[in-house]
């Protein structure tokens, strides 16, 4: 039975009722209580601790292991090579083509993702009423949560050379029609423009909650002082987002180093194979999943897995020691 605290509107127990943990304590001495506690919180985090070992570490861990071996799947003369496998790869002008391309996709990106979803987010904030705003904010969002395979085909159908939507917006402005998928120049632009349809409503939403916390306060006050409105963003709204941007590029490199979905769906079938045509969309991830699967040499996928891990991560490192130094936290 317990009794209610006037005072403070909460139960209490009365007195000489002590809970089961209160007495628990009582006679457990302090090594033995906190052991008794770190069983519980390790005992709470071993579901997920296992799940990350078992999909994550030991694979990462054999993919490791198997980037040092002659190793294929139905194979057992199984043999170690060292360094072979690496020193392959940069023999290969494919391989050194696909860096190439998915450092090029990644730096007309991460500019477009950041610029545009900025862009989108400002105008959501400022410039719609909070009834309309909601609706373009699901509208926005709407495309990220599709399937990546149906919204890719839909946009083969809008880049079709010969009847698509792409083409017929370009002739009736009087500009010339393009090949686009089936164009070695403009097929890694076709996926670009997919790629950011799809990715942008995310990126909107994580700015959206980074406008949300600069202060209403300093904005007001640097309108009342007569600040133009570029200025109020370049020397109040742009630095307290820093963090936010910071983490949008970041998770942007990350998504952009690793495209597959888009690139598969949209340059397989008649346009030369995914990748194509000529090696024109090959990026470093699909030449991982076609070196594996396709070709069945594991071993050389597993190494050009570690050397897209390793560009990654550098890039990560830098983008950290960037933000040391520019990204202002409040």
């Amino acid at each position: 039975m317990t009794l209610l605290d006037p005072v403070r509107q909460r139960r209490i127990a009365p007195p000489g009722a002590a809970s089961v943990e209160q007495r628990r304590r009582r006679w457990m001495p302090g090594w033995m209580q906190r052991a008794h506690d770190a069983l519980v919180a390790y005992g709470l985090m071993l579901p997920a601790v296992a799940v990350f070992v078992v999909f994550f570490y030991i694979p990462a861990a054999y993919l490791l292991y198997i980037s040092f071996f002659h190793w294929g799947i139905l194979s057992s003369a199984t043999r170690f090579v060292g360094l072979a496998n690496f020193r392959t790869l940069l023999a290969q002008p494919l391989f050194v083509h696909s860096l190439l391309t998915s450092a090029y996709y990644t730096v007309v990106m991460i500019p477009a993702t950041v610029l545009l979803s900025l862009g989108i987010a400002l105008l959501l904030k400022e410039g719609l009423s909070r009834k309309r705003g909601a609706v373009w904010r699901g509208a926005v969002f709407l495309p990220h949560v599709t399937p990546v395979v149906a919204t890719a085909i839909i946009w083969v159908w809008i880049f079709n050379p010969h009847f698509g939507l792409a083409n017929f917006v370009l002739t009736s402005v009087h500009l010339p029609a393009l090949g686009w998928l089936e164009s070695v120049h403009w097929a890694l632009p076709a996926v670009m423009i997919d790629s950011l349809w799809h990715s942008l409503g995310l990126y909107v939403i994580i700015f959206l909650a980074g406008l949300a916390s600069v202060p209403r306060d300093l904005i007001e006050v640097a309108r009342l002082d007569g600040a133009p409105r570029h200025h109020i963003f370049r020397r109040i709204i742009w630095p307290l987002i820093s963090p936010t941007t910071f983490f949008v590029v970041l998770l942007a490199t990350v998504n952009t180093w690793q495209a597959f979905s888009q690139i598969y769906a949209m340059t397989g079938g008649p346009h030369g194979g995914a990748g194509g045509p000529a090696y024109a969309t090959t990026t470093d991830a699909l030449l991982v999943y076609q070196t594996a699967f396709v070709y069945v040499h594991f071993s050389l996928a597993a190494a050009m897995s570690l050397v897209l891990f390793g560009i990654i991560m550098t890039l990560t490192l830098i983008q950290k020691w960037i933000s040391d130094r520019v990204v202002f936290y409040r």
